[in-house]
């Protein structure tokens, strides 16, 4: 067996799962809500809030996208379609998105800024489960990490 299949892969299933379904219903929110209609009235007369407001609706569909994607390669792993050590490949890491500027969206309408933030949130959690696998991928098939050890280094990263 591959390094990577020390990671369990019902647990694997479920987050990914949750994290995917979390992912299309923000994507389908943030399409909704920036497709419905023209820049909200309070940011239509400053240039700079026009500017920012379609940046941060980029920011947030790019997030999505990057998340979606990474998660779709996880499924392709789960399935068999993508080997073990294919799985940390560049090509199936989760892409790099750019950070909102909470100081531009903070006089956003609250539909946006939740989105904005909910996106980040989401693309932040999907990152440390990147980083988790990452770890478990890079350990020897012999040089098994102890459960102690796992869930002490679990606690410090979660505080």
């Amino acid at each position: 067996m591959g390094k990577a299949a020390s990671l369990d892969r019902g647990l694997h299933r479920r987050l990914v799962d949750g994290l995917y379904l979390e992912a299309m219903v923000m994507a389908d929110e943030a399409r909704s809500y920036f497709d419905s209609s023209a820049l909200p009235e309070d940011l239509t007369d400053d240039p700079l809030q026009r500017v920012a407001f379609a940046c941060e609706s980029l920011k947030v569909t790019t997030r999505l996208m990057h998340i979606i994607a990474w998660l779709l390669s996880q499924r392709a792993w789960q399935r068999g379609e993508i080997g073990d050590g294919e799985l940390g490949e560049e090509k199936y890491r989760l892409g790099v998105a750019a950070q909102s500027d909470a100081d531009l969206s903070a006089a956003f309408p609250f539909a946006a800024r939740s989105l904005v933030d909910a996106s980040q949130e989401l693309y932040d959690r999907v990152a440390r489960l990147q980083e988790r696998i990452d770890l478990m991928l890079r350990l020897d098939g012999g040089e098994r990490e102890s459960p102690a050890r796992a869930l002490m280094e679990r606690l410090s990263t979660s505080f």
